[in-house]
């Protein structure tokens, strides 16, 4: 019987591998979690083998299992490879990558996006604009740069493509110890009493502001700093509370320099977009760099899923 294995199939595997769980994995391949399950069971059942333990921690690949990922070790990385010099030799690939970003914390996660681009796409030019942007998609109206990073976006303005990236929890940050940790989560009235420590950047780009406190009448005293490492210090010695995402902190929380809270019940949730100028869009290597943007940011970022 002719066999059913299929280039998808390997790269469920390796998505399953890398993210390490069902839910991730179908976020990886757009696919519903409903529909990669099925997708293995066929898998399995044409070969009377179990590819891997589905209750396993960290998940644990089976012997058939494990023999289908050498082969996609072996053959997904020349099946990429043939497609980029094929899309290549079909357009012209090779071009310019200016990046304008409006969010401080962006490069903790774009750095490593980048340096898989690069990799991949050697001829194509990437840099990042210099300098916080307040208009990062004005820039792309100006031919100042080709793609931007913004967390809210219109997506009915001309001459743009809009690329959704990822969803991300926004924590409160608190000295340890604080008598607002015994809360399930903090309300904006919570804030009131405390000096709020942000970015030097407008409010309506700060969602705690925007989305919790103003609608509140809440104005707490306020005090800035660029550095992310700078506000968890204010924070630390006591100066004030500050609102950043879970995976920019993660580290400073594991060492338990700063304590954490949830904002509102459900939690407090950014997003994260990538906006190109329409010209660009149709570019297989613009279509590649947001792939590697998201999959990157879900498999290493704390509180974060993709759009």
């Amino acid at each position: 019987m002719q066999t059913p294995l299929e280039l998808r199939h390997l790269r469920t595997l390796v998505a399953l591998r890398e993210a390490g769980n069902l839910s991730r994995a179908a976020q990886l391949l757009n696919l519903t979690q409903s529909a990669l399950s099925h997708q293995l069971k066929g898998l399995e059942a044409h070969y009377g083998a179990e590819l891997f333990a589905r209750k396993s921690q960290p998940l644990a690949f089976g012997a058939a299992g494990q023999r289908l990922l050498k082969l996609a070790d072996l053959v997904l990385p020349l099946a990429d490879e043939a497609d980029r010099d094929v899309r290549r030799l079909a357009d012209g690939s090779a071009g310019r990558l200016r990046i304008a970003v409006e969010c401080h914390t962006c490069f903790d996660w774009l750095m490593p996006a980048m340096d898989a681009f690069r990799e991949r796409w050697p001829e194509v030019e990437l840099d990042i604009v210099s300098g916080f942007q307040a208009d990062p998609v004005g820039l792309l109206h100006q031919d100042r740069a080709e793609l931007a990073i913004v967390s809210d976006v219109d997506a009915e303005e001309a001459g743009v493509v809009v690329h959704p990236l990822f969803s991300f929890e926004i924590v409160a940050l608190l000295p340890k110890g604080h008598a607002l940790l015994a809360k399930p989560w903090l309300e904006a009235a919570d804030f009131a009493a405390h000096t709020l420590i942000t970015y030097p950047v407008p409010d309506e780009m700060l969602d705690l502001v925007r989305r919790v406190l103003k609608p509140a009448g809440v104005t707490p005293p306020r005090r800035t700093s660029e550095l992310t490492v700078a506000m968890l210090q204010l924070v630390a010695s006591g100066r004030g509370l500050a609102a950043l995402p879970l995976w920019a902190v993660e580290g400073y929380l594991a060492r338990g320099y700063v304590a954490r809270q949830r904002i509102g019940e459900p939690g407090l949730t950014g997003r994260l977009h990538a906006v190109s100028s329409e010209a660009l869009a149709p570019r297989p290597f613009l279509a590649d760099f947001v792939r590697i943007m998201r999959e990157t940011s879900l498999l290493n970022l704390a509180g974060v899923s993709l759009l």
